[in-house]
C-alpha cells in the first residue's frame, strides 16, 4: 500500500482547454527549471574539479539544487494555481505528505536522474507530471541538457520539441511498427538504489534471460536485441512513447518519476500497467491500461510502445502479448 493518503472530495472541474493552458504553464515553467538544473550541473563539476578546497562536495550540492528545483517549481505553481495540491520528491521525503485526492495535483520530481547529473551524463530531466481524479492526466519532461522537451494531455496527444524546431506528434513513426516478439525488442531496465541482494540477485537473473541466448545454454534466454539503461525513469516512458523503447520495466520508483511520462506514453498509443500481480487481475478485463491510483502509487510498472497487430490482433491485444511474454520472463522483487 502506498503512503499517499485517499480523500474522496472534488471540487475543482477542469476542461480540455483548461488542461492546454496549464500545458503552456507547464512547459514554460519546465523550460526556467532547466536553467537552474544547467546551474547544477556546471557546478557539480566545478566542486569536483576542485573538491578539496571546497565547503561542499557534490552530493551536497545536488541536494540543494534538487531543493532549489522543487521550490521553484512549487512557488511558480501555488502562485498561478493556488488551489492545486502538491507531491514533490523532496518535500516528500523531507515528511511533507499530502492526501492523494481528486483535485488537480502536481507531481514533481525536480531532477530525474541525479547520479548522471552528478557524473555530468546529460540524460536528467525535470518531470512534471498532473494528477486530476486520482489519474495521470498531463505531463511535461524536459532534458536541459539537450533540450528535448516531451508534453503530452490527455486525450490530445504526446509531442516531441527538440530546441527551437516544432513539436513532432509521438511516436516518431507514421504508424505503429510490429514487435512480434521480445527476440525483437530493446528494452529500458534500471538496477535502481535498493541494491540488497535479494532485489538485486532477482534483477540479474531476469536480465540475464532478458539478454541470454537459449541456445548457448542461458534457461529461458530471450535474446532481446539489447537491453538500455538511461538511469532516468521519466526519459526512460518518453523514449517509449517516441518509438526508440520497445518496453520499460521498473521496480522501485515513485509516482512522482513515472506520472508525467505515464500520459506522454499512453497519448502515444503505449500501454502502461503494474506489477505482476496487477497485470495478471487486468488483463482480461476493461481496466487494462487504466492507471489507476493502485498502479500509479504501486511503485513497479511496465510501459510498452505502441505496436501494430499480427494476424488479426489488436493494438492492445499485441501489447497485453508482449507484457506476458515479459513478465513470464522475469522475476518480481520486493520495493522498499
Amino acid at each position: 500500500m502506498s503512503d499517499l493518503v485517499t480523500t474522496s472530495m472534488v471540487s475543482t472541474e477542469l476542461t480540455s482547454a483548461d488542461l492546454e493552458s496549464i500545458l503552456q504553464s507547464t512547459i514554460q515553467l519546465a523550460k526556467t527549471a532547466g536553467k537552474l538544473i544547467l546551474e547544477g550541473s556546471q557546478a557539480i563539476q566545478w566542486a569536483s574539479d576542485n573538491n578539496v578546497n571546497e565547503k561542499k562536495n557534490a552530493v551536497d550540492l545536488v541536494t540543494e539544487y534538487d531543493v532549489r528545483v522543487e521550490e521553484l517549481v512549487r512557488k511558480e505553481i501555488q502562485e498561478k494555481y493556488p488551489h492545486f495540491r502538491f507531491i514533490g520528491e523532496e518535500s516528500y521525503s523531507a515528511g511533507t505528505r499530502p492526501p492523494l485526492t481528486d483535485e488537480p495535483t502536481y507531481c514533481v520530481d525536480p531532477i530525474d536522474g541525479t547520479t548522471n547529473f552528478v557524473h555530468g551524463f546529460p540524460f536528467a530531466c525535470i518531470s512534471l507530471g498532473l494528477i486530476y481524479k486520482r489519474r495521470p492526466v498531463l505531463g511535461v519532461i524536459y532534458n536541459p541538457f539537450l533540450d528535448h522537451l516531451y508534453s503530452g494531455v490527455k486525450g490530445q496527444g504526446s509531442y516531441l520539441t527538440r530546441g527551437s524546431a516544432p513539436p513532432l506528434r509521438l511516436p516518431l513513426s507514421s504508424q505503429p511498427k510490429p514487435l512480434p516478439s521480445l527476440s525483437k525488442a530493446v528494452i529500458a531496465v534500471e538496477w535502481g538504489s535498493d541494491r540488497c541482494e535479494r532485489t538485486i540477485a532477482a534483477k540479474a537473473r531476469s536480465f540475464a534471460r532478458l539478454a541470454g541466448n537459449p541456445v548457448q545454454g542461458v534457461t529461458g534466454g530471450k535474446m532481446t536485441h539489447s537491453l538500455r539503461s538511461m538511469g532516468s525513469a521519466a526519459l526512460n516512458f518518453a523514449m517509449v512513447a517516441q518509438g526508440g523503447l520497445d518496453l520499460y520495466w521498473e521496480i522501485g520508483c515513485w509516482p512522482w518519476d513515472v506520472c508525467a511520462g505515464i500520459v506522454i506514453a499512453q497519448e502515444a498509443g503505449g500501454l502502461v500497467t503494474g506489477s505482476h500481480e496487477a497485470f495478471a487481475a487486468t488483463a482480461s478485463s476493461s481496466a487494462f491500461g487504466d492507471v489507476t491510483e493502485e498502479i500509479l502509487t504501486g511503485r513497479k510498472y511496465v510501459v510498452v510502445r505502441a505496436i501494430s497487430g499480427d494476424s488479426g490482433e489488436t493494438s492492445t491485444d499485441a501489447q497485453k502479448r508482449i507484457i506476458s511474454e515479459f513478465y513470464e520472463s522475469v522475476e518480481d522483487a520486493p520495493t522498499n
